[in-house]
């Protein structure tokens, strides 16, 4: 079992920025991939940035170059760093923990995180 916990959503307004925060109850080493997704009312969950175990960082086009991700391993945390926030960032921010045991992965969620791109 991995506990997420996101922190840091809010209001700010267009060409803002915001940080997230996800803490995880295990240590991250023995996670696959660590990810930010994020939806909308109505829409499916889409992804916006991943941080596997080794590998390259993804980030989702409508976000490169103002969105980046990045972790902690002393803290058991990642975070997204958001800026040139527009209303269409506008959603709850969902932190997502992968795990591989024996071939069989298993997704954890954090409860998620409102952000709110308004003027």
């Amino acid at each position: 079992q991995v506990h997420l916990v996101e922190s840091g959503g809010g209001l700010v307004q267009p060409g803002g920025s915001l940080r997230l925060s996800c803490a995880a109850s295990i240590n991250i080493f023995g996670i696959n991939v660590m990810a930010w997704y994020r939806q909308t009312p109505g829409k499916q969950r889409e992804l916006v940035a991943a941080y596997p175990r080794t590998g390259s960082r993804i980030s989702a086009d409508s976000v490169k170059g103002r969105f980046t991700m990045s972790r902690d391993t002393a803290k058991n945390a990642v975070y997204l760093q958001m800026n040139s926030l527009t209303p269409e960032d506008t959603a709850v921010y969902y932190c997502k923990a992968e795990t591989v045991v024996d071939t069989t992965a298993y997704n954890y969620w954090g409860q998620g995180t409102q952000v709110t791109v308004s003027s």
